[in-house]
């Protein structure tokens, strides 16, 4: 059986709720676009977690998670989140990253915070993750993909 969980582009709506009660039963769950900005905390037998990047399946050990090709990929954010959850004693969890995914890179954290001081008074309250500036270059079809760190000709 398929179960798929779609929001309506509302923001915070229970999208991660919905996810972290169906995973146990879940073989694959993916995540499949969205930035570190936003987060969901799951409470359970490991303790409290704020996820903002990982899906919610990195709980269960049968659950393989898929970070999506639409995902704004802060790689040392990842990084972090992972060790964060192995420190609390969750299992290493199974993690496939799209090598069609793009890389949110520092410039973009630092072009959203300019953003921001820029605007002044008007400014819409970013949290300045870089997700705004990452989008635009993804939909210009700019920066860099995944793919990009295993290419010996890239790379040179």
């Amino acid at each position: 059986m398929v179960r798929a969980i779609v929001g309506a582009n509302w923001g915070d709506e229970g999208k991660g709720k919905i996810t972290d009660m169906l995973g146990e039963k879940s073989d694959i769950i993916v995540r499949f676009q969205g930035g570190s900005n936003a987060g969901h905390t799951i409470i359970n037998e490991y303790g409290k977690f704020a996820l903002h990047l990982l899906p919610s399946g990195v709980f269960y050990q049968h659950t393989t998670c898929i970070i999506g090709n639409g995902v704004a990929l802060n790689i040392p954010y990842l990084q972090k989140e992972i060790d964060s959850i192995v420190s609390q004693g969750v299992p290493k969890p199974n993690i496939l990253v799209s090598d069609r995914a793009q890389i949110l890179m520092p410039y973009h954290i630092d072009f959203d915070a300019y953003e921001e001081e820029r605007l002044g008074g008007k400014a819409f309250g970013s949290t300045k993750s870089g997700i705004a500036p990452f989008y635009s270059d993804k939909y210009a079809k700019i920066g860099f993909q995944v793919s990009e760190l295993f290419d010996e000709d890239t790379i040179k």
